[in-house]
């Protein structure tokens, strides 16, 4: 009988492709983040089918888009969360025991979902120091940095005894800032929110620059070929959202210093699973998988603090599996790939077969090297809500190919505000060619593309 292997899925909050070392970040070191790419396949073109916490999250553990599963936004989703067919609860049909460390984010109470048989998680988005875990259902306070007591926590299960394979979802809170966010998704600006980081790496990267992309562009350049974020920019204008921006130094050199600085712990705790697991002589029985639950920009095309947005930074996924015995060590995939495939995925490396429910598809015909029948087209999709007040209404679907991408903003103008643009003539995004008469083809060729998309996500 063909061993099964162990599953160690680490999940950073609103992490973006390229912050990691080997994503590209010009100046953060992430030796054992990298060791996992240079050992393993690092998906250069993974995406987020909705690029935002709770939706995206829910999409990982059911293999399902946020039109099918239902939790479509980041507020009080907790019944619904009880009730995902998650890919744990097929990992304990097929035997293995199945534990959650960190953050659930689908609702905001913290009690145990079904599917693990060790719990330890928080409320809401929690706290970076200090925070009060759930643990199988008791309420634990600690004392200490969020990350480190995590890590903690996970190399504890990887040690612990068993005669079974297991399967961990270690969810960080990095790096996503304490939050200005009150229990109804609203912004309290009362709380003392932002990026906090501990001692050790309080001036880790100090006096450290990243460079801007391209499309880093002041809103003025951006509505002239995105005019549909007129509005948006003009009530992000308004000081109650600016003080929103200024406390937790949206947009500046020293957010992504301290994004970078709280990754530090991160890593650290990549490197402490890798010793726990050497140590148990169960490294290479172990398939590791790295990615983020949803993009951020850094102004580009204006933006920031958002994820939500289907350009490239906030759809493009960090997504890196090392499992020796199926991805080749080093290996650069370069398919199309989506967070809705982890768990086909898993089930399929378990022995078992990814349910009907599951929209996802198993990565494993991709590092074989096995790409006929594989997706040429990505669905990305956001429905509106209110927890930034900028936000209101700006509802999407996106079909993202190959070369292309389209843009449809659902609530408007009829497709009068749509943006198109040719990612191999221009990767950033700055020309919307949808009123271009030499891309009318294109434009009526991705407008059917996304009419078949949408009704697959739905199950039409």
């Amino acid at each position: 009988m063909k061993k099964k292997p162990n599953f160690l899925v680490i999940l950073i909050d609103d992490l973006r492709f390229d912050e990691f070392g080997a994503g590209g970040h010009p100046y953060m070191k992430t030796p054992h983040i990298d060791r996992l790419a240079k050992e393993g396949a690092l998906f250069e073109r993974a995406f987020h089918t909705t690029p935002i916490c709770s939706p995206n999250r829910a999409s990982i553990v059911t293999g399902q888009y946020a039109s099918r599963h239902g939790i479509i936004d980041n507020v009080a989703r907790d019944a619904m969360s009880h009730a995902l067919p998650n890919y744990h609860l097929e990992l304990q049909r097929l035997g293995y025991e199945t534990a959650h460390i960190g953050k659930w984010h689908m609702g905001n109470e913290a009690s145990p979902r079904p599917g693990y048989d060790l719990w330890v998680s928080f409320k809401g988005h929690g706290r970076l120091f200090d925070p009060e875990f759930n643990e199988n259902g008791a309420a634990v306070q600690h004392s200490g940095y969020i990350t480190d007591l995590l890590n903690e926590r996970a190399v504890r299960f990887v040690e612990a005894k068993r005669d079974r394979p297991f399967a961990l979802f270690l969810a960080h809170k990095a790096v996503h800032p304490d939050a200005f966010q009150a229990a109804d998704g609203t912004l309290d600006l009362t709380s003392q929110g932002g990026y906090k980081v501990p001692a050790r790496h309080a001036d880790l990267y100090k006096g450290a620059v990243f460079p801007p992309r391209p499309n880093v562009l002041p809103p003025e350049e951006v509505v002239k070929q995105k005019p549909v974020w007129a509005e948006a920019f003009r009530l992000k204008a308004t000081e109650r959202s600016q003080a929103v921006l200024r406390a937790i130094q949206a947009g500046t050199q020293e957010e992504i210093r301290l994004r970078a600085a709280m990754m530090a712990s991160v890593d650290e705790g990549v490197g402490m699973l890798f010793d726990a697991l050497a140590r148990r002589k169960q490294l290479d029985d172990t398939c590791i998988l790295f990615l983020g639950d949803n993009g951020y920009f850094f102004g580009e095309h204006g933006l920031g603090p958002e994820r939500r947005f289907a350009y490239e930074e906030g759809i493009r996924a960090p997504f890196i599996l090392r499992y020796p015995r199926r991805a080749k060590a080093g290996s650069e995939v370069k398919d199309l790939a989506l967070t809705i495939d982890l768990a086909p995925t898993m089930v399929a490396l378990a022995g078992g077969r990814p349910p009907g429910s599951m929209q996802g598809r198993s990565l494993l015909p991709l590092l074989a090297g096995r790409r006929t029948g594989w997706r040429k087209s990505v669905l990305c999709e956001y429905f509106s809500e209110n927890a930034m007040p900028w936000l209101v209404g700006m509802s999407y679907k996106a079909v993202r190919t190959d070369r292309h991408k389209l843009i449809h903003w659902v609530n408007r103008g009829g497709g009068l505000l749509d943006e198109l643009y040719d990612l191999e003539r221009d990767p950033y995004e700055l020309k919307n060619v949808i009123a271009s008469r030499a891309y009318a083809p294109v434009k009526a060729k991705l407008r059917r593309e996304l009419a078949r998309l949408v009704a697959e996500s739905v199950g039409l």
